[in-house]
């Protein structure tokens, strides 16, 4: 089958949205359904969740035989190849087998499950801003921070399917603890609610009740040259600019594009990203790498996910 009729079902699952489409061999989003993710109770078994993404599923124009595979991007942690989901933004999936219930679901078809910030790295190498390289760095600066390598135009996946989770990459050395349990992280200083809760406590106080602050509402102020809010930025950034300089020496890398919400604040926070990073990048190979936003948007886990299926001789390593 030539690869433009190839018809991928591709899924990807947030704390926030679940994210249906159909993608073609080329990386183009032929269609693309979304909704809000449930939010059932803690003791709640999760399947108000599955139910609804199988529902929306359902929803596609596309004939369900013309699937060639399912490739799916969701939160972390997982047990990887196996896709036992545990999302930390979803607390009714522990352990949920997500990939073996997909399977059941579709019988026949290769199911396939990873991060979806690695997604995010695969969609942007494939068909986005990292096009034509070899080694790049995939960002998504969020509600988390999280990344995905790609090494020798290959996903570098790790024994656990963990590599390139640069949010967890120390950048200071005291303060402050990660919700991981160690202290400094990227995320940590970097997300959006550690990002908006540190300028909370440095008097920033916007139109809007403290417990629906958002990354947005930071940009929206800093765009309005509010001190603090500007403030906040170039601390994140300065925080990326280092985690980026590590990764870019210890990978060789060409390119780092970033995605995710934060992303979106431009140059308020890509102007100390790119100052922090040439301070301390001194080694003359690695001055050469570019620090881009991801150029795919909303569509990028889906596209991401297709590529599992699509090319797996580039980014899917297990046998199955």
């Amino acid at each position: 089958m030539e690869t433009t009729e190839q018809r991928v079902l591709a899924i990807d699952v947030g704390g926030t949205k679940l994210a249906v489409g159909v993608v073609d061999g080329e990386g183009r989003v032929l269609e693309n359904l979304r909704t809000a993710t449930p939010q059932p109770g803690v003791t709640d078994s999760g399947e108000m969740i599955f139910r609804t993404l199988l529902g929306l599923v359902a929803e596609l124009k596309t004939d369900p035989a013309e699937f060639v595979g399912v490739g799916v991007g969701c939160g972390g942690p997982m047990r990887w190849p196996q896709g036992e989901v545990s999302p930390l933004n979803i607390e009714a999936w522990r352990g949920f087998p997500l990939r073996a219930r997909l399977a059941e679901a579709f019988p026949g078809l290769p199911v396939r499950v990873h991060n979806d910030a690695i997604c995010l790295a695969v969609a942007e190498h494939w068909r986005g801003a990292g096009m034509h390289t070899e080694d790049m760095l995939g960002m998504v600066v969020s509600t988390g921070v999280g990344g995905g390598l790609i090494l020798g135009g290959r996903l570098i996946d790790g024994h656990s399917g963990n590599a390139g989770h640069i949010g967890h990459v120390i950048v200071h050395a005291d303060e402050p603890q990660c919700a991981c349990g160690s202290i400094g992280c990227l995320e940590a200083i970097a997300s959006g609610p550690r990002l908006t809760g540190w300028a909370a406590q440095q008097g920033w106080r916007p139109g809007v009740p403290a417990d629906q602050r958002t990354g947005r509402d930071l940009v929206d102020d800093a765009r309005r040259s509010h001190p603090i809010a500007l403030k906040a930025l170039a601390r994140a950034g300065r925080a990326l600019g280092l985690a980026i300089a590590a990764a870019t020496v210890l990978g060789d890398l060409q390119v780092v594009a970033i995605g995710g919400g934060l992303s979106q604040a431009g140059p308020l926070l890509f102007d100390p990203l790119e100052a922090t990073l040439r301070e301390r990048l001194r080694l003359d190979f690695a001055r050469e790498v570019r620090v881009v936003p991801a150029a795919l948007g909303q569509e990028a886990g889906l596209v991401g996910a297709a590529a599992l299926i699509v090319h797996p001789e580039c980014y899917w390593s297990p046998t199955d």
